[in-house]
């Protein structure tokens, strides 16, 4: 019968400025929620099951339902009075990867992706360590209504993975059905600081995400007769070569560009010349206007290494953006991070808050911030790794590694005190 005890009997307390330790007890269910979570993965757009699970926890608490936006996203409103209304989201899709972790819970899930093929899926991106803690955070918020006023605002999004759940959600008018929030807050698992450390960014976090395909097409012929041939994969190689100089010759060093190609499909056959050969590049970058010049570098560069090259009109190559798989870069409110630091230092010590580079992978989170209300936001780093092992010197597997293995109990101990120590310090101790 613990599970019906009292809330108030389930956290060791509130400390002002150092958010909500949660108690034994309490870890005991998270922890079972978080294996529950891990055994039980669901593809982006397809977390039906997840979410189901997610608002079971949440209703009993006093929280407002909002479900479905964006497919298969949910919103759960908390108001306690008058005060600021703070977003903190989760993420609830898993990756299409076989865990080969050796853990007891690990997943054995196989499921048919959106183009018909069998996977295995897994939580290898830390999102069931995020939606743990996000129910923690609630469960916790819930039992201190009496330290702060305003509005809990909890997002679970889907689809984080594709770089589209946000942008579903927010184009299911998820404002509009629940409130425009004043603050928006989130985390993130880092496979890289031990479990009780805490990363934060200020300004930009994580970047600008483009996926680009082009098309080189050529004129195709017999491999013995290249003169007869304008022959499309020499064409590709000159301008995966020219493409570099993006970063080195058209970018200002001080800032950060990606270019990588990270597919080239072209021919059939030892003794045939192709028509065409497709290129797959990712792009990455943090300014808009670095973005766009970094894009229609990009066109142009293939448009006339193709003509120099001696391709017909009518044969020259196409680039094309995905806009719909586009995601905008991250960029931690300064002034935000300046207020929840101290107030971290406060909760775990400054030894174990720490400042941690921007990178070049990218959330979806941003498009909160994005919207025309210009809402200050932020994403902090959570530790998950064993601090032995972080500090043995070992390779430490990446974010969606099959073999990526955080340690949950410390991780969401952590997660709903830095969590709950932010949120408080918006809503008012």
């Amino acid at each position: 019968m613990r599970w019906m005890l009292p809330l108030s009997l389930l956290f060791a307390g509130l400390a002002s400025g150092q958010g909500i330790e949660p108690s034994g007890s309490e870890l005991d269910r998270l922890e079972q929620l978080y294996v529950y979570l891990h055994r039980s993965p669901e593809l982006s757009f397809h977390e039906a099951e997840t979410a189901g699970k997610l608002i079971s926890e949440l209703r009993p608490l006093g929280f407002e339902i909002t479900s479905p936006i964006g497919g298969t996203g949910f919103a759960a409103m908390l108001k306690n009075g008058d005060g600021p209304t703070v977003l903190i989201r989760t993420d609830l899709d898993a990756l299409p990867v076989r865990e080969q972790t050796g853990r007891e819970y690990a997943s054995t899930v196989k499921t048919t992706n959106d183009a018909g093929a069998e996977v295995s899926v897994m939580h290898a991106c830390g999102h069931d360590v995020h939606m743990a803690t996000f129910v923690g955070v609630a469960r916790a918020l819930a039992d201190v209504k009496d330290q702060w006023k305003g509005t809990l605002l909890l997002i679970g999004q889907p689809a984080e993975e594709r770089g589209a759940g946000a942008r579903a959600m927010l184009a299911d008018g998820l404002f509009a059905r629940t409130a425009e929030p004043d603050y928006a807050l989130a985390l993130h698992s880092s496979p890289e600081l031990p479990t009780g450390q805490i990363g934060y960014t200020s300004g930009f976090a994580l970047a600008n995400v483009d996926s680009v395909d082009i098309t080189i097409r050529g004129v195709g012929g017999h491999g013995a007769y290249p003169q007869a041939t304008k022959d499309p994969v020499v064409i590709a190689a000159y301008v995966i070569t020219a493409l570099q100089t993006i970063v080195s010759r058209e970018t200002n060093p001080l800032d950060s560009v990606v270019v990588t190609v990270g597919s080239i499909h072209g021919g059939t056959k030892h003794n045939i010349i192709g028509d065409e050969v497709k290129l797959q590049l990712t792009v990455r970058s943090y300014q808009d206007d670095i973005r766009r010049r970094t894009l229609d570098s990009i066109s142009r560069i293939t448009l006339q290494t193709a003509r120099a090259l001696g391709v017909p009109a009518d044969r020259e190559p196409v680039v094309s953006v995905a806009e719909e798989e586009y995601t905008p870069s991250v960029y931690n409110d300064p002034q935000l991070i300046d207020r929840l630091v101290p107030v971290w230092n406060q909760a775990f010590g400054p030894e174990n808050v720490v400042e941690t580079p921007p990178v070049m992978a990218g959330e979806d989170f941003s498009r909160y911030g994005r919207t025309d209300a210009d809402i200050p936001a932020a994403i902090f780093w959570l530790g998950t790794v064993d601090p032995e092992r972080a500090q043995s010197g070992e390779p430490l597997p990446s974010l969606h590694s099959p073999f990526f293995k955080p340690e949950p109990r410390e991780a969401i101990r952590t997660g709903v005190r830095a969590m709950t120590a932010a949120a408080l310090e918006l809503l008012g101790r």
